[in-house]
């Protein structure tokens, strides 16, 4: 990957390319999901932090209405659109995630006029760290200053849930946006998926010793594809059969009625988001009480049940996780929506290359690609840089 371009230069490729400088340069981070996996949709909690990994954009807004886009990044040319006229049916690739936020803002009754937007981004694609979403935070900032809509945190992460869900067309829920939105610095985002409520938690793992790494594996994901939707069918499926809201509101106690009730596929899958609420609230704990190193065998537990419960590990995953874990990392588990991306592996500092070296030797060995391997701490959230 290239190296991202800082505000000052991002804002000179802006005036080269549209030929007057921006309005402002803003960024958003993507996120690492600690732990939380698939509890968001079930009104449940997750605990995910912003990562020293950002989207930025230049945007100047146009007396007009046409929108003009383009990126630093892949072979995408200048796209073109007219904000009076947004296709969901015609959006492609990276800019449907703005266009998404223009959209979703349209429909809250805003009077959003047409622009002239470039972007930067280093947040890995397809890793499970939220790439899509970071674009989308970052331009919905920039559309809420620049448009004087005085949208608070929480009316920005409704907005582009609906971008993602009725434009883009994925079911996801609001754990991404809501930790590029909400993020500070050297904490993780405890949420509350019911009600928006956050408290943000303390995670130094630099004070602990110890170094978070990404293992980005190369298999590209979507959460617009089908695994993902039929994963919250069955548990809408499994609340319906159960007679609640949502799964936020089944027990640990409830499982082993609920495992008469449900057929058993279904019940896996139920079971993975009841434990899953669960080890989030222990982390929380622990991350208040003993420290970040308290909290690995949560992780391990957490991979189990995606892999098995919830069956949205892979093989690059599994053997990512495992490698980790030999090599002396204290816990690991795959981390994003599954089937592909990034695992996170918590390892003491001194054991970080080993475990790198470990990662690396092990995908050689099974033939798979070269996995992409960082570092990342928790970062501030959503911001106007220029």
């Amino acid at each position: 990957m290239t190296r991202p371009l800082d505000a000052k230069e991002l804002a000179a490729r802006f005036e080269g390319v549209f030929g007057a400088a921006p309005d402002g340069v803003w960024q958003a981070p993507g996120r690492v999901n600690l732990i939380g996996e698939h509890t968001d949709y079930n009104e449940g909690f997750v605990l995910p932090f912003a990562i020293d990994r950002t989207a930025r954009v230049a945007v100047r807004v146009r007396p007009d209405s046409a929108i003009r886009m383009l990126s630093t990044f892949g072979n995408q040319g200048l796209t073109t659109a007219d904000a009076r006229s947004l296709d969901r049916a015609t959006a492609r690739g990276w800019t449907k995630y703005p266009l998404g936020v223009i959209w979703a803002l349209q429909q809250r009754g805003l009077n959003i006029p047409g622009l002239d937007l470039l972007l930067d981004s280093d947040v890995p694609r397809g890793a499970g760290l939220s790439s899509s979403h970071a674009i989308e935070c970052a331009v919905i900032s920039a559309l809420n200053e620049l448009t004087a809509a005085s949208l608070g945190a929480e009316d920005m992460v409704l907005a582009t849930q609906r971008a993602e869900n009725d434009f883009v067309g994925a079911p996801t829920g609001i754990m991404d946006q809501s930790a590029s939105l909400r993020a500070t610095a050297g904490h993780a985002v405890f949420l509350d998926c019911r009600d928006q409520s956050v408290r943000l938690v303390p995670f130094d793992a630099d004070s602990a010793g110890l170094v978070l790494l990404v293992i980005d594996t190369r298999v590209s994901h979507s959460h617009a594809d089908g695994g993902y939707a039929a994963r919250r069918e069955s548990c809408e499926l499994g609340a319906e059969v159960l007679g609640v809201r949502a799964l936020r509101d089944v027990g640990l106690e409830d499982l082993e009625e609920a495992s008469g009730l449900l057929d058993a596929e279904t019940f896996r899958r139920v079971r993975h988001v009841v434990t899953e609420n669960d080890r989030v609230l222990q982390a929380v704990e622990l991350l208040d009480t003993a420290g970040p190193g308290a909290i690995g065998p949560l992780l391990d537990a957490s991979h189990a049940s995606m892999r098995d419960d919830f069956e949205i590990s892979c093989a690059e995953l599994d053997l990512a996780v495992e490698a980790a874990r030999t090599a002396g990392a204290i816990g690991a588990r795959m981390t994003g929506g599954g089937f592909g991306g990034s695992a996170i592996a918590l390892t003491p500092a001194g054991s970080a290359q080993r475990v790198r070296t470990a990662v690396e030797r092990a995908f050689a060995e099974a033939g798979y690609a070269a996995p992409g391997i960082f570092s990342v701490r928790p970062a501030a959230g959503a911001r106007r840089l220029a």
